[in-house]
């Protein structure tokens, strides 16, 4: 793109032969020619470059016509169709003398400055079609007089110093330098050298501001006497870095010359020799070392405003900041470890004494590599809390990495450094805030990383959790290989289904199935109550809540496995009971269950209860979800009508209708033996519902309920009272193992049922159950489906 910019050249006046009679300029209709980084000052004549094209019809058309334009700077240099406000305010009217076409396409003009203007607003039109035009007036500068001594020598002071400075540099301006010597006015003078002096046009507009001529030249004498003594800090160092240079030194004196350059414009503070000073007392391994030598040659050679040295002294102070070597020591004392985690956790018996033998393992082999532990669990379980009690029990330091919505690699790996906002990935960045090379890093909503088109966050984690691999983790902003096989890594997630299979295969899974109500009770007591006590005003012990309170917030209040919800809920009771104390009421400390509807409001949730029936085709069965178990009733009618035909309801998945077809032919494949007559199918349709219809429903374990329902439904037999059951079954009648044994049998205990029906395989799960929890029930194991019906009808 051509621009319009000044000439370069080595004269200040042009002699073309200047019309003695100028037109006089019609300040109230003026023609604008804009330029990028040229302002010209009154009586100076100077050839420019035309680049755009309404400047070369501006220009031709004022000196065919002999029209003055008016001559202003551009504010911004890359705007290529200014208006007004892209202008500085402040410039010259000035006579076109004449233009030139060059053989490169380029055009030249040649400009006459008069004197100096103001724009004041638009005009009306412009006598040149399509061109730029103000509405300016004219602004006289004032010149002093010949007997103003001062103003004499601040001119042969400008005079003397433009002079040096061009003798000092190394380009040959001896035209210049000869019109600056015979020039007679003083005016003339100032404004040559304003003009062709290399300032920045912000420096030139507020030179050509001042009105008066002597403070226009003792501004431009302090502009050019900081120029002169740049120019000979340059000569110094010069001649500095040229002293005993020969082929040998070359690099050496470049690097020579930089150094006292940055020693003559910045001064004794020096980055790079701080960085040098941190690193002496790092242990390095020997590959990083080499990088950061030479990383630090780099930030040595760049200029400390440019952005690239902030870039490289961040990637500088990272690699100093990283723990290489640095470790905590790890806690001897197992006892201390296992009381860290009893105090902090109250239940989890299981879970607790798995992660006790992997500390038991990691203090009797310190050198040894730890497992990747995976902690699963519905939300408000103590999965975070886990991971932090293990890095209290083991002395580490702990950091959480968030991995909940993550869908870029560069995320996990860190972005290159070539990019703009480039930094390193979660990973490093925790190992640096932790400050050791063997922290305790909790990767946390492991389930919740997704991928596009930025990557797949899991597969980079692959070599995050591989102990084969993770020795030299590569993060791409670091650039360096790091040691990641010291840090125990512990993951969490909600479910295991959205999991890579490849990436599972690298952590040991640890199930946190959830709290009993009885837990949940304790740990209201222990953990909950005392601390939102406190944070509330009260004392530690100056609240309390009686055990049917406690129960009835945790059964009518709040669905879930954990105990998120109940800590919301006791601190809304809290603040109630603060509420009543501001207001000067009476309030009680102690909470009782008939408070609760004043505290909390009417009951959210209603716990399902067996009702006794003697209605047949309903039979009871025991569900799992991510907020424990519940009874699930199934009921099933039968009508007469033609052609055989099965209709399931209840917002069922694909499993559940499965098994639902299946227990259909299972029964008519017993069918004579149960008294049925096998050719009454025919002539029977059967609905088989399942009640709550909003709530989605999956999976195989209400298989063997189905059987008894449709059976009790054919016979007209009720089922046995109080009486419920859970259980895959086969076409062959075999009945299989399910899971969420232990939330199944809670659920069945609180809704009043005696006798449980369920598989001889898991009978190794009801014996992990606590007594004190299944006091009272009474189960029947089964292998077939001819043992089910014998238990739920009777022999």
């Amino acid at each position: 793109m051509k621009e319009d910019t000044t000439k370069i050249v080595s004269v200040g006046q042009i002699d073309i032969g200047v019309p003695s009679e100028r037109p006089k300029p019609d300040f109230s209709d003026l023609p604008i020619i804009a330029m990028r980084d040229l302002v010209l000052f009154p009586g100076v004549t100077f050839p420019i470059t035309l680049g755009r094209e309404a400047s070369v019809r501006t220009a031709s058309a004022a000196a065919e016509h002999s029209i003055p334009v008016g001559i202003f700077c551009q504010k911004v240099a890359s705007v290529e169709t200014p208006v007004l406000d892209d202008l500085y305010e402040y410039g010259v009217v000035a006579d076109v003398l004449k233009t030139f076409d060059l053989p490169d396409g380029t055009h030249t003009a040649i400009i006459a400055a008069r004197e100096k203007i103001k724009i004041e607003g638009l005009s009306a039109g412009s006598h040149i079609p399509g061109v730029l035009s103000a509405q300016v007036k004219p602004v006289h500068d004032s010149v002093s007089r010949s007997s103003d001594k001062e103003f004499v020598a601040i001119v042969d002071d400008i005079r003397q110093t433009t002079l040096n400075i061009l003798q000092s540099g190394n380009e040959k301006m001896s035209d210049l330098a000869f019109n600056i010597e015979n020039i007679p006015g003083p005016q003339l003078l100032i404004n040559m050298i304003c003009t062709h002096s290399p300032f920045t046009p912000e420096v030139k507009i507020e030179l050509l501001k001042k009105n008066r001529l002597k403070d226009r030249g003792q501004l431009l004498l302090s502009h050019l006497a900081h120029s002169e003594e740049m120019a000979e800090i340059r000569a110094e160092v010069h001649r500095k870095a040229r002293r005993n240079i020969d082929e040998q030194q070359r690099n050496a004196f470049l690097q020579h010359q930089f150094e006292v350059l940055r020693e003559e414009l910045y001064g004794d503070d020096d980055d790079c020799a701080t960085l040098e000073a941190k690193a002496k007392d790092i242990d390095f391994p020997q590959p990083v070392r080499r990088t950061f030598a030479k990383e630090l040659e780099k930030l040595r050679r760049l200029n400390p405003q440019s952005p690239d040295y902030s870039v490289q002294y961040s990637y500088l102070q990272l690699l100093t900041d990283l723990p290489w070597g640095k470790s905590t020591p790890l806690n001897a004392d197992f006892a201390s470890a296992e009381r860290v985690l009893d105090e902090d956790h109250y239940g989890l018996e299981k879970v607790k004494e798995r992660i006790l033998e992997q500390l038991a393992v990691m203090m009797n082999t310190p050198e040894g590599r730890s497992p990747i532990i995976c902690l699963v669990g519905a939300p408000g379980v103590g999965k975070t809390s886990l991971g932090q009690s293990i890095a209290k029990a083991l002395g580490r330091n702990y950091q959480r990495v968030s991995l909940g919505g993550l869908h870029d690699e560069a995320e996990i790996r860190g972005h290159r450094r070539t990019y703009i906002g480039a930094m390193p990935g979660r990973i490093i960045d925790a190992v640096k805030r932790a400050g050791s090379s063997n922290p305790v890093l909790l990767l946390d909503e492991i389930d919740k990383t997704g991928s596009d088109f930025k990557g797949d966050p899991s597969s980079a984690l692959l070599e995050v959790l591989d102990p084969e691999q993770n020795s030299h983790f590569h993060d791409n902003y670091v650039d360096v290989d790091y040691d990641l096989s010291h840090v125990l890594f512990i993951a969490t997630a909600n479910t295991l289904s959205t999991i890579p299979r490849p990436l599972l295969d690298r952590m040991e899974v640890i199930d946190i199935s959830g709290y009993l109500p009885e837990e949940k009770i304790e740990i209201a007591r222990k953990h909950l109550i005392p601390r939102i006590s406190e944070e509330n005003g009260f004392g530690k012990d100056e609240i309390a809540f009686t055990t049917d309170a406690l129960s009835k917030i945790i059964e009518s209040y709040t669905g879930e496995s954990g105990v998120r919800m109940l800590e919301k809920e006791l601190a809304k009771v809290i603040r109630k009971i603060v509420l009543n104390k501001m207001r000067g009421k009476d309030y009680k400390l102690t909470v009782e269950a008939g408070d609760l509807v004043d505290y909390l409001g009417v009951e959210a949730y209603t716990p399902e209860r067996y009702e006794v029936s003697d209605t047949p085709g309903v039979a009871t069965g025991l569900a799992w979800t991510a907020v424990g178990g519940e009874i699930l009733f199934i009921e099933t009618s039968v009508t007469q009508g033609k052609g055989e035909k099965l209709t399931i309801t209840g917002n069922l998945g694909d499993v559940m209708k499965e098994s639902a077809v299946i227990a259909t032919q299972v029964v008519k494949a017993r069918s004579a033996a149960n008294g049925i007559d096998p050719d009454s199918f025919e002539n029977r349709q059967l609905h088989i519902h399942v009640p709550e219809g909003a709530i989605p429903k999956d999976g195989p374990s209400a298989g063997i309920t189905m059987c008894v329902s449709i059976l009790s439904a054919l016979t007209g037999r009720p089922v046995k009272p109080r009486l419920a059951m859970t259980g895959e079954i086969t076409l062959r009648g075999k009945v299989l193992p399910v899971g969420g044994i232990k939330e199944k049998m809670l659920a069945a205990k609180r809704a009043g049922i005696t006798d449980i029906i369920l598989c001889t395989d898991n009978r190794k799960n009801i014996e992990d159950i606590k007594p004190i929890y299944i006091a009272g029930l009474t189960f029947h194991y089964v292998r077939t489906i001819d043992e089910v019906f014998a238990v739920a009808f009777g022999d």
